[in-house]
């Protein structure tokens, strides 16, 4: 389970979707109710274009970035990484597996957490979350790391 650290120092944490993330984003705000979301949508099944979802996140997180994370959520996760990563400011990681969170928070400092609906069971993606969320990052020597990546 989180941390009330976690909980209070982030204060918002953006989760958008596709229509094929829907079920998946509802069962991680039904299981963490208690987390500061804020839901971009979409809120139907009905087929949208993940770019526009992906591109509301990024923008909604510009002026928050020092307290707010990301969750993005389509039916593979690439196409969600792909537009997310455009932004300079933006640090979006696909994660299928917990230690991948783990190591993107500790090496990268992501602060966009991609998830694929399609091929990652909903118990996994909550261990996925709770890692992202909770690990902080290294610094050190992956600062001058991180900060070429928005050159």
């Amino acid at each position: 389970m989180l941390s009330d650290g976690v909980k209070s120092e982030i204060k918002t944490i953006f989760i958008a979707c596709d229509h094929a993330g829907l079920e998946l984003k509802l069962h991680l705000i039904g299981k963490f109710p208690f987390l500061p979301w804020k839901d971009l949508g979409t809120f139907t099944s009905e087929s949208v274009d993940y770019p526009d979802y992906a591109q509301n996140l990024c923008v909604s997180m510009k002026e928050r970035l020092g307290d707010s994370r990301g969750v993005l959520i389509c039916g593979s996760g690439q196409g969600m990484v792909m537009k997310a990563n455009r932004y300079e400011y933006i640090r979006a990681a696909l994660c299928w597996l917990p230690e991948l969170a783990k190591a993107t928070r500790e090496h990268n400092d992501a602060n966009v957490l991609c998830l694929a609906s399609r091929f990652t069971a909903p118990e996994t993606t909550e261990k996925i979350l709770e890692t992202f969320l909770q690990t902080p990052f290294e610094g050190g020597r992956h600062t001058r790391r991180v900060d070429k990546l928005s050159k």
